[in-house]
This record gives structure tokens, sequence and C-alpha cells, in this order.
């Protein structure tokens, strides 16, 4: 499910999904920062896409992102464009 206003769009993605749906997020480009929620709308982590440029620093924010997909169960991406 996408959710779209201005500056940002939202998808909404399982736990599972959560890791894949980011890197092809980034392939993409043209955005500022990606924001993961839980499902009680709670920011659980916020990357600026700053650090997905330099490429070796986005792997351990990669593994990390696999870590907390194994917590959630849904959870929602906030993108925010440029």
């Amino acid at each position: 499910m996408e959710q779209e206003t201005q500056n940002q769009e939202e998808f909404k993605v399982s736990g599972s999904e959560l890791v894949e749906k980011v890197k092809e997020l980034v392939r993409v480009g043209h955005i500022r920062r990606i924001i993961i929620k839980n499902e009680k709308d709670e920011v659980l982590v916020e990357i600026p896409m700053t650090v997905a440029v330099v490429g070796t620093l986005f792997a351990p924010t990669l593994a990390a992102l696999g870590a907390l997909a194994a917590l959630v169960t849904k959870c929602t991406i906030v993108v925010v464009k440029k």
C-alpha cells in the first residue's frame, strides 16, 4: 500500500520485505531520508541518504535493518524526497 504527499511517500511492508524495499528505494535515488516506523507509528530508525551515497557505510545499515526486520511483523517506510 502506498501513500503519497508532496515531499514523501509511505510504503507498508512486512518485516521480511523491509531490507529489499529499502535497497530498491536507494537504487531509485532522489530521496533525502528513509524513516522506518513500527505498527504503532513510532520511528524505529531514520537513515539520511548522505550515508547511503557513500555505499560502504550503507552495508552496516542494511545489516541493522535485517536485524530490525526480524523483530517487526509490519512496518511503514517513509521516503522523504528531495
